[in-house]
């Protein structure tokens, strides 16, 4: 502890107490002494809270658990001050830069989560009435100072609840305060905690049931209103969202014996989706509460918590939800379908927007995206009653008349796909349970008659094609309008529809089904083949082209430069290789056990692997690849005879026969030379290899040892049979008497060297 224990001064100090090591040796060893000033300050009597705060290592100290600083700091008026200025506003005249300093200490510090300070703050009455003053300001409150609040609120909540859900019940207008201040984002943050962080489960329903009382769910709904402002709207939308969600999230985790949760249930009866509702279409309809409405709408209709895995689920066959949505909500929803399609005909008002294509006169508007929104989830419930009330409104024409209008706005175009996917993905009428669910068989023969799917989507691509022939730019929802393409084509061959869709398309005029087959048949296929990018083929060309090195410019490849000898080739690598590949490659753990002390083990496994190769494949890629090979590469004589390197031979110590020494173990190279010679050695290769069989070796000589001298070491260089000298220059040229000599002695003579020529 003592030598990894660095977080303070008092910290070390308490090491040194219980250590055997000299405390003045340690404490000067490691030159601590300078580290902090807290305690010199706490020495006198006359220091003040401020002149602590100004250190940066107060937060460290207090964290550390310094029991003169925790003590100082729980003194009433050290806490009244700490108090006072997170619910203060710093005086206006104070550099922006230092205004809120002490007031981001003081809340740092309140809540360090130390246990004297929780309870001088949590038990002190007169503290906690300090605290919720600053509710009773008139709005709208200091952000910055409301985030403080909320947070040192929130870690007492978590650390001493019982008395602080003691003294808020016993404030009638709390939950009235907050509500006053929602525009503040910690208010939310605020009422989320109170949902979230009582614990036990018990304490915690208690909570619920007393903010259940307070008509908490009801009072955020009457401020989703027209004329409410937006900020308020906003915030009161998100808190209503994040209640559903952490309340079905800890449904799921409790035991079933457990009460339901109060809220949550308000949120999902009939009468305050009705209230919502009411809410939103009365009066001059705004945008914003239009919006945040259909954001609580949308997350009652949750089958799932959203993200990649909702998403996925879209696309799957008989995908289950991890609950259903509850009757109620959609009973409440089905009356007002009809206000929703008005908003879709007649959405409110907003001024051209200049956008990237150009400027828009008439956007499509946040409301409209989020009726969009509502109807895809509406249809995933695949509720008979919504789906039969969307048919006989024509949403889905709508819908589409606004895809194919506003071909740049890629979120519509994503939830049009979404419905025609979940309109796709239904079961059949001969599947389902009750014989009253026939009409959503409706909505998919309406999805191709009144809609006139196929007809819109060989209308669209020959536009875009005609546009794209005159220059222009492919337009923005080609890329949706080729999955919903591909949804029908997959649907046509398997899909819980597929017998429908089948008639359907049978019913199409005879021309336009020609147009379609033939659609489907070489554009949408060429277009799918376009979009799939095979991963070896692109890896083979992008690495072909990724030379950048000068040095490889001049250099011919002994493989043709044609991409189909490449693909070939990759194809046939591919091929040979074969499932247990791992289990033939692979090393065993026992192989890097302590006892496997050879460093030649490992490589001696190579005799030992075994390759699965079919002699008799005459595929047309491996036939291309043997082509290759024996135009470009020379072949060896088979027939000649060939040493095998793995056979187990004696190991010879001549001197002279030695060979190089592999991995530290002497290995014998006799009849190396002559396995070169027989294998094709020539002139023009006799240089490679003579810088691997020159090698020099150091020979202890026993001559000349005598008693009381050292052993001696003498340099022995081999001679390499002229290979030498077939690339020594010729100004370096020795006599044939000299090299007789060098052999014979094994001494290099320098005397006869000629001089470089000019």
């Amino acid at each position: 502890n003592l030598l990894h224990c660095h977080c303070s001064v008092s910290c070390f100090k308490r090491c040194l107490a219980v250590s055997t090591i000299p405390a003045a040796i340690m404490f000067w060893k490691f030159d601590l002494h300078t580290t902090s000033h807290i305690d010199q300050l706490l020495d006198r009597e006359d220091v003040t809270l401020r002149e602590l705060m100004e250190e940066d290592d107060v937060l460290q100290e207090c964290k550390a658990q310094n029991r003169r600083l925790l003590l100082f700091l729980s003194q009433d008026h050290c806490m009244q001050e700490l108090v006072s200025l997170i619910t203060t506003e710093p005086p206006a005249d104070l550099e922006e830069r230092s205004r809120f300093k002490f007031p981001n200490i003081a809340c740092e510090l309140l809540t360090s989560d130390v246990s004297i300070i929780n309870d001088k703050l949590g038990t002190d009455e007169s503290l906690l009435e300090m605290l919720y003053h600053f509710l009773e300001q008139d709005p709208p409150l200091n952000p910055l100072l409301a985030s403080f609040f909320s947070k040192t609120i929130g870690n007492l909540i978590a650390r001493k609840t019982e008395q602080v859900i003691t003294f808020l019940k016993k404030k009638e207008g709390f939950i009235g305060l907050v509500l006053k201040h929602i525009d503040a984002s910690a208010m939310m943050d605020l009422l989320l905690r109170l949902i979230s962080c009582v614990e036990p489960a018990p304490l915690r329903q208690e909570v619920l049931h007393w903010l259940n009382e307070e008509k908490l769910v009801q009072r955020l709904t009457e401020l989703i209103h027209t004329g409410k402002d937006e900020e308020r709207q906003s915030n009161a939308s998100q808190t209503l969202c994040d209640i559903i969600r952490l309340s079905r999230d800890q449904a799921n985790q409790m035991q079933e014996n457990m009460e339901a949760d109060p809220l949550l249930a308000v949120l999902e009866s009939q009468e305050s989706v009705t209230g919502l509702l009411k809410n939103l279409f009365e009066g001059e309809r705004s945008e914003a509460s239009i919006v945040n409405g259909t954001q609580v709408l949308l997350t009652l209709l949750e089958t799932r918590r959203s993200g990649l895995e909702g998403l996925m689920d879209l696309y799957s066959q008989g995908y289950e939800r991890s609950y259903t949505v509850n009757s109620s909500i959609l009973n409440a929803i089905e009356p007002h379908l009809k206000d929703f399609q008005q908003l879709l005909l007649d959405p409110p008002k907003k001024s051209a927007i200049l956008t990237t294509v150009g400027v828009l006169e008439q956007p499509l508007g946040n409301a409209r995206l989020h009726v969009a929104r509502l109807v895809a989830a509406l249809l995933q419930t695949n509720a008979p009653s919504i789906c039969q009330e969307l048919c006989n409104l024509a949403t889905m024409d709508l819908l589409l008349d606004l895809f194919f209008k506003y071909s740049w706005n890629n979120f519509l175009h994503f939830q049009v796909e979404l419905c025609v996917v979940a309109i796709l993905n239904h079961p059949s009428s001969e599947e389902r349970p009750s014989p009253g669910l026939q009409n959503h068989d409706g909505m998919s023969a309406a999805l191709f008659q009144k809609c006139r799917l196929v007809q819109r989507i060989l209308d669209a691509w020959e536009e875009n094609d005609r546009i794209q022939a005159e220059g222009g730019t492919r337009r923005g929802n080609m890329g949706h309008l080729t999955r919903i393409a591909n949804m029908v084509v997959q649907n046509l061959e398997k899909g819980p529809v597929q017998a429908q869709i089948t008639d359907l398309i049978k019913e199409l005029p005879e021309d336009c089904r020609g147009r379609w087959e033939s659609f489907v048949d070489e554009t949408l296929r060429e277009t799918n083949r376009k979009n799939t990018v095979e991963l070896v083929s692109y890896y083979s060309v992008s690495t072909h082209n990724m030379h950048s090195s000068s040095e490889d410019d001049d250099m011919e490849s002994p493989f043709p430069n044609d991409l189909s000898l490449q693909q070939a080739f990759s194809d046939y690598q591919i091929q040979q290789m074969t499932a247990n590949f791992v289990d033939q490659f692979g090393f065993n753990d026992e192989e890097f056990s302590e006892q496997d002390e050879n460093i030649n083990a490992t490589f001696d496994r190579i005799a030992e692997i075994n390759f699965n190769l079919d002699a008799d494949d005459n595929s047309a890629n491996a036939a291309a690849f043997e082509a290759c090979c024996k135009e470009k590469i020379r072949q060896f004589d088979d027939s000649e005879e060939e040493e095998d390197i793995w056979e187990e031979k004696e190991i010879n110590y001549a001197t002279q026969a030695k060979s190089r020494t592999r991995f530290g173990v002497s290995q014998t190279s006799e009849g190396s030379s002559r396995s070169s010679m027989e294998n094709g050695g020539r002139d023009q290769d006799r240089g490679s290899e003579s810088d691997e069989d020159e090698d020099s070796e150091l020979n202890m000589s026993d001559t000349g040892r005598s008693e009381g001298t050292s052993p001696s070491w003498t340099a022995n260089f081999r001679d390499s049979g002229g290979t030498a000298a077939s690339q020594t220059p010729a100004g370096w040229t020795s006599s044939p008497g000299s090299g007789a000599e060098a052999r014979e002695t094994g001494w290099a003579n320098f005397t006869e060297f000629q001089p470089f020529s000019g």
